[in-house]
């Protein structure tokens, strides 16, 4: 009766119709969604023809390059090669197992890397991942033939997919280290190593780190440094425990559980291909949980185990046949659920009603956020100014974000921690890109472009006066707010070297509100409270706004001295300690709804700064 149950869906037709309904949606996508800021600086990359980056191998610049010179300059473009190799993907996976395992095992396989969330949005960025998992998958399908039989057609594959593996990321070495070892616990990969083609493949994939290597020989190790020991605290902590709920949620919880169990299963068999499969993505997955606990918790790396699940895939099929069917319709369900909410995401992010709607929340996608509405306020900022006026970015996100969206690979960037902590500084001024302030606005006019919110706020006013020890005085910013502040930036215009003089440097806003909190409903007569600086200069009024419009004004200048002590004591606004205000709104006139309450913030220049906004609800 199982193997009727099993048998009574014909796995061939919904891995195709699966693949195409997935493969066109990720089109769509790809072609809507904003470009992410890893993406945006590949593409500057690839505007630099080189070897190696500071980051990165060459493939995912050279990919994007590709791309755009064939498609060009639209997002779809960027993404079409990674589209591309995420869609052969499941075919590969479909004739590897069929070859080594079985017909129909092998089209569920198809339908599992199309499910697993991870595999199943890969190509709608571009990133490395991509390259990494069919680079990944090729040396597991080269293994398997090398166990069974050494020749020229697997030790062709295996070079190929050492040699992609090496050129897109660093995290590559860990799939050629466990496949080392898988190899050296099975008879056939023993005997394998030690055929010479099976050396010779190795050493074509070894030849190709050598761009990366040369890289970072020229340049002091800086590329090595940053991923294996600057963005690393290497001390034990509990973090690690969070791999585990972790991967269920991205993996969707059965699924994870069936791909582990199977490579328990898989690692206790007798045949060496099962047993291949089992140790190459078993060792992978537990290397990366616990790497867990010594390595980086402050960037994104729930998708590193992704090639050790690529390798467990083939060994699914057969686990899933066992379970009752009831199990079975569950885990499907599940992963199908886990791949629709991640691409319900991605479509979301791509919709700019859905952002503004999410820029309270936590989820609120910064980094895909705001570039074209940017974009078009620096282009418009640039305009107003003298012809050859430069821009100059606060960090490398704005600059390569900026750079494709105004077709510029060029702007230059400040210093800035951003830089440092995603491993582009080093890049940076090997393009001479590294820009200066003063040195920049001596040359010429220069509109400086400020991400307010790539800063921890308690560090925001440091930051103003960091610019200010840059750029001498700063002239009065304009706010660029983004889905009613969720991202923010300012447009600084300096038409010329600062006159300097013994008059203290007047910085841009530095403000919150205190209540209400956001997402509260309160009474269409309500209380305001919260507190502004300005250094150099003071605030002379809050202006409170309903929707864009002024409902109040504030009592600005009432004492409160923690504001102090959260900016470290670095504020020089003469109002210190009194830079507090509050105000009681009358909005009794509005009918009952959803507002946005934000401030208008004019300085005792003259100056009037617009401030992020909140929602709330009057009732």
């Amino acid at each position: 009766m199982r193997s009727a149950g099993v048998r009574a869906w014909n796995p061939r037709q919904v891995f195709i119709a699966l693949w195409v309904a997935v493969t066109l949606i990720k089109i769509v996508l790809a072609a809507r969604l904003p470009l992410f800021v890893d993406e945006a600086f590949y593409w500057q990359e690839g505007q630099h023809p080189a070897w190696a980056y500071s980051d990165l191998p060459g493939l995912t610049a050279w990919l994007i390059r590709v791309g755009v010179e064939i498609g060009g300059h639209h997002v779809l473009a960027v993404r079409a090669p990674f589209l591309l190799m995420a869609a052969l993907l499941p075919w590969w996976m479909v004739d590897l197992v069929r070859r080594e395992l079985d017909e129909r095992h092998a089209w569920v396989a198809g339908i599992a890397v199309l499910l697993l969330p991870l595999a199943g949005t890969l190509g709608l960025l571009a990133l490395p991942d991509v390259a990494m998992a069919l680079a990944t998958l090729a040396c597991v399908d080269a293994a398997a033939r090398l166990v069974r039989k050494v020749d020229a057609g697997g030790a062709t594959l295996l070079a190929f997919g050492l040699a992609v593996g090496a050129l897109s990321h660093y995290r590559f070495a860990a799939v050629v280290g466990v496949g080392f070892v898988a190899l050296l616990c099975l008879q056939g990969g023993r005997r394998a190593l030690r055929d010479p083609r099976t050396w010779i493949a190795i050493a074509f994939g070894a030849a190709a780190w050598a761009p990366l290597l040369a890289w970072n020989f020229d340049n002091a190790e800086a590329g090595l440094r940053f991923q294996l020991v600057d963005r690393h605290p290497w001390a034990l902590h509990g973090e690690g425990l969070l791999f585990l709920p972790v991967q269920a949620g991205v993996v969707t919880p059965l699924l994870f559980v069936a791909l582990l169990v199977a490579a328990w299963h898989g690692v206790r068999s007798r045949e060496p291909v099962r047993r291949l499969f089992a140790l190459l993505g078993g060792l992978l997955v537990t290397g990366f949980f616990l790497l867990g606990f010594f390595a980086d918790v402050e960037r994104v790396s729930f998708h590193w185990p992704l090639p050790g699940y690529i390798a467990l895939i083939p060994l699914l099929p057969a686990l899933l046949d066992a379970w009752p069917r009831w199990l079975r319709t569950a885990t499907w369900s599940l992963a199908a659920a886990g791949l629709v909410a991640f691409l319900g995401y991605y479509a979301a992010v791509s919709a700019p009603s859905l952002r503004e709607q999410a820029a309270a929340a936590k989820w609120y996608p910064s980094n895909f956020a705001g570039w074209d509405e940017l974009a078009a306020a620096v282009a418009d900022a640039q305009a107003q100014m003298p012809a050859g006026t430069r821009i100059v970015a606060d960090n490398f996100k704005i600059g390569a974000e900026l750079g494709f969206a105004l077709g510029n690979p060029r702007i230059a960037v400040l210093d800035h921690p951003l830089n440092r902590d995603h491993g582009r500084a080093p890049q940076l001024r090997l393009w001479g890109l590294e820009a200066q302030g003063a040195r920049e606005v001596a040359q010429g006019p220069v509109l400086l472009v400020v991400g307010a919110t790539d800063v921890k706020f308690s560090e925001l006013l440091a930051h103003y006066q960091s610019l200010c020890a840059r750029f001498g005085r700063l002239p009065h910013a304009e706010a660029v707010n983004i889905d009613h502040g969720g991202r923010r930036f300012l447009l600084l215009r300096f038409d010329g070297p600062s006159a300097g003089g013994s008059s203290p440097c007047v910085t841009p806003v530095v403000a919150h509100l205190q209540e209400p909190a956001a997402g509260t409903t309160v009474d269409r007569e309500f209380r305001v409270y919260g507190w502004a600086v300005k250094d150099g200069v003071g605030v002379r009024e809050v202006r409170l706004t309903l929707d864009g419009k002024v409902v109040a004004t504030a009592a600005y200048g009432q004492e409160n001295s923690w504001v102090g002590e959260f900016l470290h004591g670095r504020s020089n606004d003469p109002g210190q300690p009194a830079v507090a205000f509050s105000a009681q709104v009358d909005a009794s006139a509005l009918p009952a709804d959803a507002y946005w309450l934000g401030m208008e913030i004019e300085g005792a220049d003259g100056s009037v700064e617009v401030w992020s906004e909140r929602r709330i609800h009057l009732r």
